[in-house]
């Protein structure tokens, strides 16, 4: 719907100030916005596949419309002004993907990775690793939650062409930031839920609409995703969620959680969680309180696995960790030491890893299993702060 009327792009003529890196996988990736059902309990997600080469494919816009600048400006900076310069920094930028580009069959399917945001993201600002994990033979189902954790978000009522926006909420004055956020993140691993069960309606051959009527059937789904294989993975607010998400979703077999903020979870949940999580953290976001609750987690259960990628800083697993310039580092907080590139090869390697040993794949990733013990560049064994006591 947003990405339709943009000119054809060649490679690099007009990325703005984004480089996005694309895929070293062995696939293509394509893209598509999905939206059903015309009320908030709807489901609204970025999807990310393999895809045939396609000549004169479009690159979909980063930022998908300038409301999403709008609200990236009002929670980062707490003003709306900026959005009219955030918008000229950052509004040209695109993704190295092919938008609506043709679907690449499998026989027996792609596994699946249901993929969960941070506070104050949106669907699109993880595209780097999205496309990252798609081009290694994935389909990644990137949602965008209407919990009013996302920067903004919009669903699209009955009346025709009436669109709902959801603004991002800071917590009410007087209300305990739990109580909130622990709310928050159980609507979240339910709209996870949810996404699943949107993949097993159209492996079912029920006829799903796509509301925001793209030319891309999602019947196209139907054979070539193994719902027998299926992930969870999230960033800080969307690492808690896909924690709390194997206690909800038996078909979730593992989740990877990438610097899961685990503040919102209910303490009487830990005995509850049955399945494998891999925690990837950077160096510098973690507390000791945190980290002592993913050591729970991994006490009960020996595949979990801890480990920190050093030189990161909390937007290093972002699509915010390839922009340049000072301006950014200013507007979006501190850079890591760590080339970007080298940070997303190291999170996605060891994700591949880890999801290689858990869904069963066929894959050779399990080349990069040392990573799950923190031994390789750049990584170490759970968190500095506690090997720092050894």
């Amino acid at each position: 719907s947003d990405s339709m009327s943009l000119p054809r792009l060649g490679r690099g003529s007009m990325g703005g100030m984004l480089a996005l890196p694309q895929g070293k996988g062995p696939h293509h990736v394509g893209c598509t916005d999905v939206m059903v059902g015309h009320t908030q309990q709807g489901l609204f997600l970025r999807l990310f596949y393999p895809c045939l080469l396609r000549a004169g494919a479009v690159e979909p816009l980063w930022i998908p419309r300038s409301e999403y600048c709008a609200g990236l400006a009002d929670f980062t900076l707490r003003r709306r002004w900026c959005s009219a310069l955030l918008s000229i920094i950052i509004g040209s930028c695109r993704v190295p993907v092919s938008w609506n580009g043709p679907f690449k069959p499998r026989s027996g399917g792609y596994p699946l990775i249901i993929f969960s945001h941070g506070l104050g993201a949106f669907r699109t600002l993880y595209s780097s690793i999205c496309t990252e994990l798609a081009s290694w033979g994935f389909v990644v189902a990137a949602l965008e939650h209407r919990d009013h954790s996302a920067a903004t978000t919009y669903f699209c009522t009955a009346e025709a062409g009436r669109e709902e926006w959801i603004p991002f909420q800071r917590v009410p004055q007087g209300q305990k930031e739990f109580y909130f956020r622990n709310k928050q993140v159980h609507q979240r691993a339910e709209e996870c839920v949810r996404a699943l069960q949107l993949f097993k309606d159209i492996a079912s051959g029920k006829s799903v609409l796509n509301i925001l009527h793209q030319d891309w059937d999602l019947s196209v789904l139907k054979d070539n995703v193994d719902l027998a294989k299926v992930a969870v993975m999230g960033h800080s607010f969307g690492g808690v969620t896909v924690v709390l998400a194997l206690v909800k979703e038996p078909s979730f077999r593992c989740a990877v959680a990438l610097d899961a903020w685990m503040f919102p979870l209910e303490n009487l949940l830990y005995p509850e969680v049955p399945k494998p999580v891999l925690f990837i953290n950077t160096e510098k976001f973690q507390t000791p309180e945190s980290v002592a609750k993913m050591k729970r987690l991994s006490s009960r259960n020996s595949q979990t696995k801890i480990i920190t990628v050093l030189g990161t800083v909390h937007e290093s697993q972002t699509d915010f960790a390839f922009l340049p310039g000072k301006l950014i580092s200013r507007v979006f907080g501190a850079r890591g030491t760590l080339d970007p590139n080298e940070g997303l090869a190291v999170t996605s390697q060891a994700a591949l890893a880890f999801l290689q040993r858990h869904l069963n794949l066929e894959e050779e990733f399990d080349q990069w299993d040392q990573l799950l013990e923190g031994v390789g560049d750049s990584v170490v064994p759970e968190a500095p702060f506690c090997r720092s006591n050894l």
